[in-house]
Order: C-alpha cells, then structure tokens, then sequence
C-alpha cells in the first residue's frame, strides 16, 4: 500500500491522549482515526451536503472492522489518513485505510459498511454511489 493510491487523503497529527504512556498510539485509537477521515471523506462524497451526510449516516452501519499494524504512529506525529472506497454493493461497501507518516505505511485497515434500517439491509441510495465513483475516478 502505497500514499498515492488513495485519492482521499487527510492530514492529522497525534495528539496525547491518543498515545500510551511510552508515546505510542494506543491501538484501538486506529479505528478512531478511521473513522475521523471516513467523516471527511464523506463529507467530500456529499459535496459539504449536511442532509445527505446524515441521511447516508443515519442507516450506514460498520459490520466489520481490520486493522494491520505496521509500524507505530506517535505522539506528535503529522500523519496521513488515506479512505479509498474499494467495493460498492447493492447494499453494502467495502473501505479500505492507510495511515502514513512521512510517507512510510504504519497502519492498513478495512470496515465494511451495510446500509440499513429496521434491521434490514436497504440498496445504497444511487446518488451516493455515483459521487463516490466520481471521487474515485483517476
């Protein structure tokens, strides 16, 4: 994985209640990073459209979330969230992370998102799908 195979990057930089005690990020805080990108990125998707952002938020659920550790991100560190959406479904999505600093990958993950209600799987709104495809366009 590589930073410039997203074409969603966001910049971020550790902060110190993100690290353990010897300055390094503390797992779990990974998939907050995540998920603080994948707002942006969405945010991007919808074009700074708040009903679209939370009409999309409101039935998209995360079923399943990875996260490969390959080299620790520290406090203080200025690091790049890459979101790239990988898969679309009817129903569902697949979206891939990479976490760098200073270019080198630390971090990979995944999670794969259902659109739902009621307990029930709804088909993506078409919309939605088509702005990801043109942000994910080359």
């Amino acid at each position: 994985m590589r930073l410039d195979d997203f074409r969603f990057l966001h910049p971020m930089r550790v902060r110190w209640a993100e690290a353990d005690m010897q300055g390094v990020v503390f797992n779990a805080n990974y998939l907050l990073f995540f998920d603080v990108a994948s707002t942006e990125y969405y945010r991007r998707v919808s074009g700074g459209n708040r009903d679209m952002l939370k009409s999309v938020f409101d039935r998209l659920y995360v079923v399943k979330s990875t996260v490969e550790y390959l080299q620790p991100a520290h406090f203080d560190d200025e690091i790049m969230v890459g979101v790239k959406t990988e898969r679309i479904g009817r129903s569902s999505m697949t979206v891939k992370f990479g976490i760098f600093r200073d270019g080198q990958h630390l971090i990979s993950g995944e999670n794969i998102y259902v659109y739902a209600e009621n307990g029930g799987s709804l088909p993506l709104p078409d919309d939605f799908k088509r702005r990801i495809e043109a942000l994910e366009q080359p």
